[in-house]
């Protein structure tokens, strides 16, 4: 489902009691029926920029919504497009009418073509591959064809499989190479096939078997609110209550991540600091087999369950108890007892580190997300941290600071408002416009500064929308040199999250979820948009996404760039020689050696995801991965790179790791990954320059 690869996104906390269409009333006894009701009817009203739902909208849900399906074209027959295709254009008139018979015909026909390839796979994996045949395999799906009958559905499926297989063919064959046991290649092929059934079988028990007509709904609606823009978003309950999680980093439960393993619920990690892994009872690799709360006498079996209910039952209110029946490891079971807390996801947070060069300190803070608490914004969230990471750094004698927003798909805009407050004594920071109302401009009220020396943003094709306000008004500002790729994702607009059930009374149908909607764009404060353009870099580099189509003008249905005016504000005057700085870092990154050996690796690695013909010929197949290989081996010296720089965690944090070996498990690699990160080496570079034309100009100043 989208919702396990979704970007994070910019979230303005408003409410929509403010809007005119919270006062109208919802009403239907069919949930599905009220939740096109309710959704339609706030697209039209609250969209920044609504459509028309016309025939030509029609076609579009309808097109993405089977390839959200079927993108394989692996399940419909071209005679169930063709059946399919008498809706085409009445999608919209449905959607008036509040029908969902298109929905309900799609669904009971993939579900007989889902089961109906259980038999088909299983079929065409217990037949032996022949891999001495000359013919190829096409993995474009998106311009390949519908199949017309059974036989055509069992060689799609028979070519599909088979390339999978080579994998493991190829793995095995590879390890005969080693091992004293010698086996035929009839025994590899056969082994092969039965790896390949059993990761197929895993696939369809622990993902396609559990979703149910519910999951599938959710994503007819998608199909239905994304041809607005690509961050309007359905979310069903759970999901909902995953978005929160994520943004705030919290959540109420044992502290531990889980995954489906055929029928078995099993612990994959213990979050550090939780409940459970404070316990020490529960281990990674258990497998929760019971489910009892404090104040029931039953357990509930869970073996077989779908791993969202599963997980319902295991999670709960700070402070109550859940007795879980666990086979361990070691293949005994036992009752184990957990009082749930409020567990901190503890990668959502920033982390910070210090590094020295030239006996000069510098510090370095990550920061995942802009996360914030909804409910709570007084409690712990991202512009708290940076501020309480800045002042433990100042205190290590900080003399630069880097902050790597790389990755970071954005959060909470008074988050970002405040955070780069801190880098400034007062003014704009970013404007906000609704249609057909004025603008807004935030600003920064807040005349301290918590840092005022030199200032370093580094961001890539990933940094989205809070992520590209703050590197905007830093650099509009001169407040920050930004180093990264040529621009940021592009995402300028604001998205209001909707609870629906608000918009229904007396509502008797059920958590509805809730809407992502987009409501407003922002802008920079010399008025520009960052939709679709992003935040061009001061100093640009490439990086292994350089090639990729990954930001905001790649994605389907985006809104438009524009300009406003822009506002008053001022240059930040602080002694720092900000165009010879960049100048410098250019050159010197235009002749790193290491920069372009990635940037031929992006350009190689581009090249490889283009290909979609493939040979299911073994020996061309083995040629051409041999081929692969030996280019591959002139970029092995990336990952061995190895800057001359040490970084250290504050003392606060060394002292937590006498009791988390967990923490410091994760820091060191974090560490590591810093000291052989060229970019943070180059950043580290020019706040040393910084911090020395800033020194030369303070002093020039004096003598003035």
């Amino acid at each position: 489902m989208k919702r396990n690869y979704k970007i994070l996104v910019l979230v303005l906390l408003l409410a929509f009691a403010s809007c005119s269409f919270t006062t109208k009333t919802f009403e239907d006894p069919d949930k599905d029926k009220l939740l096109i009701q309710v959704i339609t009817y706030v697209l039209q009203r609250g969209h920044f920029d609504p459509k028309e739902i016309n025939d030509d909208f029609s076609a579009e849900v309808f097109a993405d919504y089977l390839d959200q399906l079927d993108p394989l074209k692996r399940y419909f027959y071209k005679s169930d497009i063709e059946e399919f295709e008498a809706f085409k254009f009445q999608l919209d008139d449905q959607l008036k009418e509040y029908d969902i018979s298109f929905f309900n015909l799609t669904h009971d026909r993939l579900v007989q073509r889902i089961e109906e390839s259980k038999a088909i796979y299983k079929e065409v994996l217990d037949t032996p591959f022949d891999y001495s045949i000359d013919e190829e395999f096409n993995s474009d799906y998106e311009n390949i064809g519908y199949v017309k009958n059974k036989k055509q559905m069992k060689e799609r499926w028979r070519q599909q499989l088979k390339f999978s297989n080579l994998v493991n063919y190829d793995d095995l064959i590879a390890a005969q190479e080693t091992s004293e046991k010698k086996k035929t290649p009839i025994e590899i092929e056969g082994e092969a096939r039965a790896e390949t059934l059993k990761s197929i079988d895993l696939y369809y028990n622990d993902y396609i078997d559990d979703l149910d007509r519910q999951d599938w709904f959710s994503m007819y609606i998608n199909a239905i609110v994304e041809e607005f823009d690509p961050h309007t978003n359905y979310f069903a309950p759970e999901d909902k209550e995953n978005f929160n999680q994520q943004m705030s980093g919290k959540l109420e439960g044992i502290g531990a991540r889980l995954s489906k393993r055929m029928d078995n619920t099993k612990i994959v990690e213990l979050i550090s600091g939780g409940p459970a892994w404070r316990g020490n009872e529960l281990e990674v690799g258990d497998i929760i087999m019971k489910v009892r709360q404090e104040d029931e006498e039953e357990p509930v079996n869970i073996v077989g369950m779908r791993l969202d209910d599963a997980i319902k039952l295991i999670k709960g209110p700070k402070g109550t108890t859940v007795i879980l029946t666990v086979k361990k490891v070691d293949g005994t079971i036992e009752d184990i007892s957990i009082t749930r807390d409020v567990v901190e996801i503890e990668e959502t947070y920033a982390k910070s580190s210090i590094v020295e060069k030239n006996n000069r300190r510098f510090g370095v803070i990550n920061l995942p997300k802009f996360y914030v608490d909804f409910e709570d914004y007084k409690s712990r969230n991202a512009a708290s941290d940076i501020k309480q990471e800045i002042e433990r750094l100042k205190a290590e004698g900080m003399e630069g600071l880097v902050l790597d927003l790389r990755n970071n798909g954005g959060g909470s805009l008074p988050v970002v408002v405040d955070i780069a407050g801190m880098f400034i004594k007062e003014g704009p920071i970013v404007q906000v416009r609704a249609t057909g109302e004025p603008k807004e401009v935030l600003k920064d009220k807040d005349k301290s500064i918590v840092w005022d020396g030199p200032l370093v943003i580094m961001v890539n094709e990933l940094s989205a929308s809070a992520s590209e306000i703050l590197a905007a008004a830093m650099q509009d500002y001169k407040r920050a040199i930004v180093i990264g790729s040529k621009q940021t994702y592009g995402k300028g607009t604001v998205q209001n999250f909707l609870d629906l059930n608000n918009m229904v009374r007396n509502n008797k149908n059920g958590d509805l979820g809730a809407l992502k909607l987009t409501t407003q764009k922002f802008y920079r404060i010399n008025g520009g948009s960052t939709q679709l353009e992003g935040v061009k870099s001061d100093v640009v580099v490439l990086d292994r996404y350089s090639f990729i189509d990954v930001g905001e003008k790649d994605q389907k249905n985006p809104l438009p760039w524009d300009k406003i005016d822009s506002v008053d504000y001022t240059f930040w005057d602080g002694y720092f020689d900000y165009n010879e700085t960049i100048e410098n870092s250019a050159q010197r990154m235009n002749a790193n050696e290491q920069l372009k050996l990635i940037g031929e690796n992006a350009k190689w690695i581009k090249t490889r995801m283009d290909e979609n013909i493939h040979s299911l010929n073994y020996k061309k197949y083995k040629a051409q991965l041999e081929l692969n290989e030996e280019e591959a081996k002139r970029f092995d010296k990336i990952s061995e790179y190895q800057s001359n720089l040490t970084f250290e965690s504050l003392p606060y944090e060394k002292d937590l790791f006498k009791t988390d070996t967990i923490l410091k498990e994760k820091r060191d690699r974090w560490h590591k990954s810093l000291s052989q990160d060229v970019y943070v080496e180059e950043a580290i570079n020019v706040l040393e320059d910084l911090k020395m034309s800033y020194a030369i100009k303070k002093v020039a100043t004096v003598k003035d």
